[in-house]
């Protein structure tokens, strides 16, 4: 059974181009055309991943994501016309996996989406899952669930992805393209903006003091690495 894309545009031209590329590589394509209806789409097609743009007539795409985000951990790739910096960090913060401004290269779009769901079927199905312990840190790889000092850390998937991917190899230092490709799967078409943001938002919620971080080090110059003794 082919995997299902939602596409939430209101822009019929580029909605109906998007959905061809896609049927073309074998997925089920559901459109909707406004945030209403792209929710109700949602909650009946079930889909892998959902392309969202972030004008929407009804509900915004920003409300959208929210309330995806609040039942499911799918991969959100929005898809807009603007360009602000703003936009892009208020996107990635309430839990959207990418983002890709018009006009796009539809085969660069594609690609993005087939990343997406290599890594969300390689974090949800991997068969050898484990827990990894550094303290009062607790990482669940089945679970996707993090916990410190037995508090549930919220994390959205690829603010999980990342810290587990940072952890299983405490003291390595990444570089953002390595990170990029183990988390979202391709290293070219990166946006390291988009990175910094997402470990912004992991520190607020792991560190003491985010302007001094413990748990995940930058190294100028280079990228990031977690500092942690595992225990057991």
């Amino acid at each position: 059974m082919s995997e299902t894309i939602l596409i939430i545009e209101d822009e019929a031209e580029i909605a109906e181009l998007v959905r061809d590329y896609l049927e073309a590589e074998g997925f089920t394509v559901a459109l909707a055309a406004d945030g209403k209806q792209g929710l109700e789409q949602f909650r009946q097609a079930e889909p892998s991943l959902v392309i969202l743009d972030l004008m929407l007539p009804e509900i915004d795409g920003m409300e959208v994501c929210r309330s995806i985000r609040s039942t499911s951990t799918v991969p959100v790739l929005m898809m807009t016309a603007k360009r602000s910096e703003t936009d892009k960090i208020i996107g990635l913060g309430i839990g959207a996996d990418d983002y890709i401004t018009k006009p796009f290269s539809p085969g660069e779009l594609t690609a993005r989406v087939k990343a997406h769901l290599r890594r969300s079927r390689y974090f949800s199905e991997q068969k050898e899952q484990g827990v990894l312990k550094y303290g009062d840190l607790i990482l669940d790889e089945k679970q996707m669930t993090a916990k410190l000092s037995g508090r549930d850390l919220l994390l959205s998937a690829k603010e999980f992805q990342i810290l587990f991917v940072l952890a299983r190899r405490p003291g390595q230092v990444y570089s953002k393209e390595q990170l990029f490709n183990e988390v979202w799967g391709y290293e070219h078409l990166g946006d390291f903006n988009s990175l910094n943001v997402y470990i912004r938002k992991l520190r607020e919620k792991l560190e003491a003091d985010p302007s001094k971080p413990v748990w995940i080090q930058t190294v100028w110059g280079v990228g990031y690495k977690f500092v942690g003794e595992a225990t057991s």
